[in-house]
């Protein structure tokens, strides 16, 4: 069995790297745009409680240790890479801070038995948050303030064999406030999703909808709080952050088992557990 591929995001998640948060890079959370401190002991805990829960759902956890020192948002694992079938893609991340995350990442995969199978450079700019498989030969690409033009022409050319469409993310509250596209859909089997559609790009929504994907909606008051940030553990099973119980219930009512995880200093950066995991090898 292959160690790597992933060029799905609902298929049985059955290797993930996670980045464990060090004491140390916290002091920086106000530079990184965290909304506020973390608490040490907390974020640990509940960075352990989340790896506990991946393993528990038939995950091989692989801990990423290479550091990214004075860096926060490096426990953000999710966007540094994308793992493709013919290995991994480093990617160049459009916050600046974040520039070192993508060759700690490259040793990280490589030590897992993940070969880097080409990167991103010069100007081009791409975030792993703005990138979705809606399947194993179709990647959906946010053009954002983290992703630019030049960035998609480089998945392009990394993905020759792969469709890659790319949709304008809204402005919102602009370039220092993160808008992922992954901050708004997240798919929970081939035809369902999890989504904001009123701040999904229209062509997208209609994309969607040609392809037969039901979206189950995000209630306005839970997206703020990460109620379309929902990792697929297998088709219809899903990991969430506590707390955005209406989108639980209407998941459930549409046949999705929810398990959730305690995140209340992991999210203080704005980010759910799609952005806390790096998927490394989905298979049936």
């Amino acid at each position: 069995m292959p160690a790597y591929g992933c060029q799905s995001m609902t298929a049985p998640l059955r290797r993930v790297l996670v980045r464990p948060p060090r004491a140390a890079d916290l002091a920086a959370w106000r530079e990184y745009g965290w909304r506020a401190e973390p608490d040490a002991a907390g974020i640990t805990a509940e960075h352990e409680a989340l790896c506990e829960l991946l393993a528990s759902a038939g995950a091989e956890v692989v801990l990423g240790k290479t550091a990214v020192d004075g860096n926060p948002d490096a426990i953000y694992a999710y966007d540094p890479a994308l793992v493709a079938d013919a290995g991994a893609v480093l990617l160049r991340p459009g916050k600046e801070g974040r520039l070192g995350e993508p060759d700690a990442i490259a040793r990280d995969l490589e030590a897992a038995g993940v070969p880097v199978a080409s990167r991103l450079d010069g100007e081009a700019a791409a975030e792993g948050g703005d990138t979705l498989w809606l399947d194993e030969r179709t990647l959906l690409v946010g053009r954002g303030y983290r992703t630019n033009d030049a960035g998609i022409e480089a998945l392009r050319r990394a993905l020759p064999d792969v469709d890659v469409l790319w949709f304008d993310l809204p402005h919102l509250r602009g370039a220092d406030e993160v808008l992922h596209l992954m901050s708004l859909i997240s798919p929970l089997d081939r035809d369902l999703a999890v989504a904001y559609p009123p701040l999904m790009p229209v062509r997208l929504v209609e994309l969607l909808a040609e392809r037969g994907v039901r979206l189950i909606e995000v209630p306005d008051e839970e997206f703020q709080t990460m109620g379309p940030n929902v990792l697929a553990l297998a088709p219809r099973v899903a990991l969430a952050v506590e707390g955005n119980d209406e989108t639980r219930r209407r998941m459930e009512s549409a046949g999705v088992e929810v398990l959730v995880y305690r995140g209340p200093e992991l999210s203080k950066g704005d980010g759910g557990p799609t952005c806390l995991t790096r998927p490394i090898h989905r298979a049936p």
